[in-house]
């Protein structure tokens, strides 16, 4: 309500600055930062979509607001400064993958005013969304959180659906397919209406009649020159008005002469200055469509997070532990452990995930709590060993609440061998790489190769694998996450640089292992002196606008060795025609099962095979199981 009144001010303006913008962004800042993630988001879609139909704003605009709230809200921990950051990051993210440049869709120096006057508000100001609907509690304290689920689950598939509509429209218009005759016209009807409307300031050129004709035969024979050569000098020009009957000639009179020719001459240059200012407006078009479907998958994939989050919280399981629930709580209470509530989720694959809220948290860390004795306390109650995968303190309720999650402990270990070397006189490696624990309890070795070397192919190969860590961390599968990466690297493309992707996921609970290769080098998995080669013929990432995972799916074997190499390593040695074979022949023949030393002395054999100089960057890593 606030906001529709903030736009009934208009246009008006303070020193260039909108106002009504300016009390929409502060909106969005003071709920995020009082109320959170969710709140973030939902008041910046609905401030964003109530400025996008009273002011007739284009979609995008939603969808600022609605990813600067998020991240604003996600960062609220961190207070005023924390919000303020948040709500800039969302909006120079979007910015970017929209118009590929830092061309404000919010514009900066609103932001800064509203972020001035969050900061002259009072910490302990109260504005907490349930207010306005009344403070009456009919349940049990703790059913609390489970209402918090329900209320949660509900705005989550709200923003989901609102995000995915959005998505469907960029997809709509970016969707229609044009053979090259409709690219030729569509520039051609550019041309036209560049040189109707240029043409009117030459209205006493002698030309000027010709080129205004309505059947427009002269200009269309002239674009059609164009077309073909770029640019048109003085005798075609004259040609194509001698085929239409149209002569120009010289008169006696000096003045008259040298009045035709300066027409001429300026009609000409007119000309070429027109058609390369609507071949410019044309490939804007195109950018600006290339935008669209860039900006649609972004969308896609949030909503496909967002959706998945809200099945998360929607999972059958969560409600067939009540039995155990109690229990836990009944226990944890008998050994002075101040638990609130507890939720537990059983996976597919059998692995539980128990979440402990406690009531002993002082905003920043958890105070005095006996990690060792819930640990025990959930073995002998759900029969599993679980070990603490993370702790988190935060708001909620107007108190201080912290949790714990805890996980069931992974039956295999793995040991890591990383090795890498630069390309003889580079300084920078272009190879990149990362290994990180999932909320889930698997783990993600991935490996990116940026085309060529130096500071820009480490740029594509770093862009792919800390988008990779950060999106499949927060809930987005990795089809969306690959897709999402592939556009970044393409809308950063400026010196054709891409990155290949070579991810593995370990489920070391389930013993499975998921291969997910983009256009990366081969990887070898070892067992004792079998070794087997895994390929993909996939392009890297940033090439294709739509992308083609090869994804592979393998058991774990006790003792297994899985070796993940760039081009580099493979490439090394000239004496083989299917060049990963001497890799899978050094892997058959060594001796050493620890990680380490393998990934060195292939790193160094390949070096070697260059007669001791690394001709381009390599990086290794190996993987080893243990049950």
């Amino acid at each position: 309500m606030i906001s529709i009144a903030a736009t009934s001010l208009g246009s008006f303006k303070i020193l260039g600055l909108q106002i009504s913008n300016i009390i929409s962004i502060l909106l969005v800042l003071i709920l995020g930062w009082k109320n959170g993630i969710l709140v973030g988001t939902t008041s910046g879609v609905t401030i964003g979509v109530v400025l996008g139909i009273i002011t007739n704003s284009e979609p995008i605009l939603i969808a600022a607001f609605a990813l600067s709230g998020l991240i604003a809200g996600i960062l609220s921990k961190f207070g005023k400064i924390g919000v303020i950051v948040g709500f800039i990051i969302g909006n120079l993210l979007l910015t970017y993958v929209y118009n590929g440049q830092l061309v404000e869709l919010i514009y900066f120096k609103e932001i800064l005013i509203a972020s001035l006057a969050l900061l002259l508000i009072p910490n302990k100001l109260e504005i907490n969304i349930s207010d306005l609907f009344g403070k009456n509690e009919y349940l049990q304290e703790g059913a609390i959180y489970r209402l918090q689920e329900s209320d949660t689950l509900e705005k989550l598939n709200d923003v989901s659906d609102v995000i995915k509509q959005m998505s469907n429209t960029y997809k709509e218009v970016a969707a229609t397919v044009v053979d090259e005759k409709e690219i030729i016209d569509n520039n051609r009807e550019i041309f036209l209406d560049e040189l109707q409307n240029g043409v009117q300031a030459l209205k006493d050129n002698i030309l000027y009649e010709d080129i205004i004709s309505e059947d427009e035969v002269i200009v269309k024979e002239i674009f059609e020159l164009l077309n073909q050569r770029e640019k048109i000098n003085r005798e075609e020009l004259l040609e194509i008005f001698k085929n239409h009957n149209s002569y120009i000639v010289g008169f006696d009179n000096y003045e008259t002469s040298l009045k035709i020719e300066k027409d001429i001459s300026n009609m000409i240059k007119f000309i070429n200055d027109t058609y390369k200012t609507s071949k410019l407006n044309f490939v804007i078009q195109a950018k600006v469509n290339e935008n669209n479907k860039n900006i649609s998958n972004q969308l896609e994939g949030v909503s496909k997070a967002i959706e998945s989050i809200a099945k998360d919280i929607t999972n059958e399981d969560t409600l067939s532990f009540e039995k155990e629930k109690k229990e836990i709580i009944m226990v944890c209470k008998q050994r002075k452990i101040d638990v609130l509530d507890v939720e537990i989720k059983k996976e597919r694959s059998g692995r539980y995930i128990v979440k402990i809220y406690l009531n002993t948290c002082d905003k920043t860390k958890i105070i005095d709590c006996p990690t060792k004795k819930i640990e025990d306390i959930l073995f002998s109650i759900l029969k599993e060993k679980v070990i603490l995968q993370e702790e988190k303190c935060g708001m909620k309720m107007e108190q201080n609440i912290c949790y714990q999650t805890y996980i069931s402990k992974d039956i295999y270990n793995i040991q890591i061998g990383i090795a890498k070397t630069t390309k003889e006189g580079e300084t920078v490696s272009g190879d990149s790489s990362i290994q990180i624990k999932l909320k889930d309890g698997k783990y993600l070795l991935a490996l990116s190769d940026g085309m060529g070397s130096g500071p820009n192919a480490r740029k594509s190969s770093q862009i792919a694998v800390k988008l990779l860590g950060r999106l499949l961390s927060n809930g987005f599968d990795k089809e969306t996450s690959i897709e999402l990466i592939n556009n970044t690297i393409l809308a950063n493309n400026k010196k054709e640089t891409y990155a290949t992707l070579d991810t593995i996921i370990l489920d070391l609970y389930a013993g499975n292992i998921e291969f997910i290769k983009n256009g990366a080098a081969p990887t070898f998995v070892k067992n004792k002196k079998n070794v087997d080669i895994i390929k993909s013929i996939a392009l890297p990432t940033g090439i294709l606008n739509n992308i083609d995972l090869v994804v592979y799916d393998r058991d774990i074997e006790d003792n297994d060795i899985i070796v993940m190499c760039t081009d580099g390593i493979i490439d090394s040695n000239k004496e083989y025609n299917n060049k990963e074979l001497w890799v899978k022949d050094l892997l058959e023949n060594v001796e050493t099962e620890n990680a380490q030393k393998i990934a060195d002395i292939i790193i160094n054999e390949a070096i070697d095979n260059n007669y001791g100089k690394a001709e381009d960057d390599m990086s290794i890593i190996v993987i080893k199981f243990i049950h």
